[in-house]
């Protein structure tokens, strides 16, 4: 059938437009070779997509948060080595560790079969599409999604809530889901939330509301906290990190009470005594030091 060069040129328009809506073809991730991976989205789903730059982190060099590691290293572990483990929820101040210790379990356990899949909170619908992807992978993947928050009706909330309570969203056995949030309960807390509390038999019984915001975070077995850092501790963590820098320069560690001064007023500065302002702050002292050595 012959047709006609004006609607040659209609379909070709047509396919065109179509072609661009269309995702680029995307080979099936290699996970002998990849340990780590985003979820992309496009205009019908999305897919995986490998990430070649990986934050070299070791546990060893996160200061001051011991128990925390301990939990996470062994919840890990038991998932690993395919013992009951749980969905992990770390909470807490900014700047004190918590999407550190997961990339530091990836690098210390990626050669024993751990993976990891970044999951934005925009993307949480497509967590179906995930699992279906990885369910019959030879590989243990913790699903992580970062500084993860709701604010009330995102429809990723109830998503999750389902996965996490094991229903039709349910993960495979090779998945674990790990969020890090600077709230406990991930959405915000008002204080009329409470105005539906009352006391039953002695006992404060919450209202619907804080029953609600309850509810998400109390699908996560393990709860890991990490708060600010006490002076102290801060100086500690401070004294080591610098430590440790000067041996990866060739340097012999430094500290007096000058140093510890200014790890202080740099604190303030920053508002936040954290391993995240430690670690500036050492990089910053070791950096002018080299300058100044090297005139």
């Amino acid at each position: 059938m012959n047709l006609k060069p004006e609607v040659v040129a209609q379909l070709e328009r047509v396919l065109a437009s179509v072609e661009q809506l269309l995702p680029n073809a995307v080979a099936p991730i290699n996970w002998a070779e990849t340990i780590a991976a985003n979820w992309r989205r496009n205009a019908f789903s999305g897919h995986l997509e490998s990430i070649e730059y990986i934050d070299d982190t070791c546990l060893d060099e996160l200061l001051g948060i011991e128990p925390q590691k301990k939990a996470l290293k062994d919840n890990t572990l038991q998932f690993l080595r395919g013992y009951p483990a749980n969905n992990v929820l770390l909470w807490g101040s900014r700047g004190t560790g918590k999407s550190s210790v997961v990339r530091a379990l990836l690098n210390a356990y990626a050669g024993q079969g751990l993976r990891v899949i970044q999951v934005d909170k925009n993307d949480l619908d497509h967590l179906p599409d995930i699992f279906a992807q990885i369910g019959r992978q030879p590989y243990h993947y913790l699903l992580l999604c970062d500084d993860l928050s709701f604010e009330p009706g995102d429809a990723g909330y109830k998503i999750l809530k389902s996965v996490l309570d094991g229903s039709v969203y349910a993960s495979p056995k090779n998945a674990l889901i790990y969020v890090t949030s600077n709230r406990r309960h991930l959405l915000p807390e008002f204080q009329t939330d409470n105005l539906g509390a009352k006391m039953v038999n002695n006992e404060i019984h919450h209202g619907e509301a804080v029953e609600e915001k309850i509810s998400l975070s109390d699908r996560f077995g393990l709860w890991v906290s990490f708060r600010a850092f006490s002076q102290d501790r801060y100086l500690d963590v401070v004294q080591q990190t610098i430590a440790r820098l000067c041996r990866d320069n060739g340097l012999e560690p430094q500290w007096n009470g000058e140093l510890a001064n200014a790890a202080v007023d740099w604190s303030h500065e920053k508002s936040k005594r954290c391993g995240r302002t430690a670690l500036q702050f050492s990089r910053y002292w070791l950096g002018q030091y080299l300058l100044s050595r090297d005139g």
